[in-house]
């Protein structure tokens, strides 16, 4: 994620860095509330995750969500929605924290009984009737409206764009579009249910299930076919136009693109196909039902691997002064997060860099190949402001943590170029096959999965027939970066002081 829009330098590129009456449903609101109000103060939970504590929450592991929007036919009007939440518990509940803020709840049902709630911080606290016990299944059903507008405070998961809507909810604003357990350990199945006024078009995540027409309106339906983490959700609502085509094997692919720019973008879209069939050859069979793009109308500054449907910004592709090899690269950043981060999700958000390296790497990679642009040159200009990001943003596999109101949030350059740091310098001491074998290896073991760091480390120790732990122990944490490997003579500059201090 979070290629933020720079135009590319002489050298390489730096990391750039989802309208019905609501009168009852407000009423509901309100007598609801009044109702808990005598429950005792909830409190929020989490995790633990060191850098996003409060999200995620223990006792529950969810299995599938039915998302349900109504587009009520304006971007900064509330949707009104339901959330339906599959999930199987694992303690002994007598509360059900969800991650739910930037929206009004009217109602919860915990398997068909009205339950009571209060909000405690971000999180939605939900008291059944009766606890429930540990190991059994019970759905959550919240009947809340979903707000697109981002305040002061809170910043939607929701981008609105020139004619619509899309989501951007990487890494903590999943929770801000629907409640659920926003944390990419718990990843789940998708069925995402859209209503919108004529002359809209919804897509979402997956594949299409049915458009049914009542009235005016039109509901779209989308499942996913593999699991998928909260952060990773898009919905697509715009005057759009869907362009479809095959990828490789047969491959189903969909773009999705204001009406009016469909010409316009199309020589670029046409390119996927080769994108996904370079990237087959370096790690394997694409990992999900199909892919495309989100081409938005809007002005995020970054570019998003939602899973099966990639966010981009229009102007990545009709500036003139982003060269042809630049965009290609970026497209194909955003493609290899399919494999990286979305098949193969973080267990922490301090596992960032295992995403975003192999993501920057794949880039950067496919730069080299295609247009010339020797990855050597990129890893030893990143080697000379390696100390500086480390410095600013922590060490690769220690990120620290944003500061209030950061826009970027953890996402520095020293997970994306850093990371891909590392990555090379593992590929200079294993050797290129070892290296190569690494990664696809990576990627079929944990196919539709959660890992971490630690699984990284004892994978690549176990292919290149040693312990590597002090090799990853000095390059992923370390607070100076290492010799590298080959190259005894780079060097990396001292950090500024006023870097040294903090400055981000």
């Amino acid at each position: 994620m979070l290629r933020t829009l720079t135009t590319p330098r002489t050298a390489t590129p730096h990391p750039r860095t989802s309208r019905r009456l609501r009168t009852a449903f407000l009423a509901s609101a309100v007598s609801v509330c009044l109702v808990a109000a005598s429950a005792p103060a909830p409190a929020p939970l989490g995790i633990g995750d060191r850098l996003f504590p409060h999200l995620g929450n223990p006792g529950y592991d969810v299995m599938a969500y039915d998302l349900a929007f109504t587009y009520p036919g304006s971007n900064s009007k509330p949707l009104p929605a339901v959330t339906t939440i599959d999930a199987r518990t694992t303690d002994r509940l007598e509360h059900i924290n969800l991650d739910y803020s930037h929206g009004t709840v009217g109602s919860v049902e915990v398997d068909g009984e009205p339950a009571e709630f209060r909000s405690a911080g971000e999180d939605l606290v939900v008291t059944p009737a009766e606890p429930l016990p540990s190991g059994v299944r019970t759905r959550i059903t919240v009947s809340h409206d979903s707000n697109p507008v981002s305040t002061k405070d809170q910043q939607s998961g929701w981008v609105r764009t020139a004619d619509g809507l899309a989501m951007a909810n990487q890494a903590d604003a999943g929770h801000r579009v629907f409640p659920g357990n926003d944390h990419p350990s718990d990843k789940a199945m998708f069925t995402i249910r859209v209503t919108t006024p004529e002359d809209y078009t919804a897509v979402a995540n997956g594949l299409p299930a049915g458009a049914t027409r009542h009235g005016t309106d039109t509901t779209w339906v989308y499942r996913t076919e593999h699991p998928m983490a909260t952060e990773l959700a898009q919905v697509s609502i715009g005057r759009s136009s869907v362009l479809r085509r095959s990828g490789p094997d047969g491959l189903p692919l969909r773009d999705v693109v204001p009406t009016k720019d469909r010409e316009l973008l199309e020589p670029w879209l046409k390119k996927t196909p080769a994108q996904i069939a370079w990237m087959q050859e370096k790690v394997g069979a694409y990992p999900f039902e199909t892919y495309g793009l989100l081409i938005a109308e809007a002005r995020t500054g970054f570019e998003l691997e939602t899973q099966t449907l990639s966010l981009f910004e229009r102007e990545l592709f009709t500036r003139s002064e982003y060269p042809k090899w630049y965009v290609e690269s970026i497209m194909v950043h955003e493609l290899a997060h399919q494999w990286f981060g979305d098949s193969v999700s973080p267990r922490t958000w301090s596992d960032l860099w295992l995403n975003e390296g192999h993501a920057t790497w794949y880039e950067a990679l496919y730069a080299e190949e295609k247009a010339d642009r020797p990855m050597e040159a990129r890893m030893r200009a990143a080697y000379r402001s390696s100390d500086t990001w480390r410095a600013a943003g922590g060490p690769p596999a220690a990120p620290k943590e944003a500061e209030p109101g950061e826009k970027l949030s953890i996402f520095r350059p020293n997970v994306y170029d850093g990371s891909a740091l590392v990555l090379y310098a593992l590929r200079q001491e294993i050797g290129r096959p070892a290296f190569e074998r690494l990664q696809r290896t990576w990627v079929s073991t944990h196919h539709d999965g959660v890992a971490d760091t630690a699984d990284f480390e004892h994978l690549a120790s176990g292919i290149a027939g040693r312990d590597l732990s002090g090799f990853f122990k000095a390059w992923l944490y370390g607070q100076k970066t290492p010799p590298m490997p080959g190259h005894r003579d780079w060097r990396s500059t001292a950090p500024a002081e006023k870097t040294a201090k903090g400055t981000r």
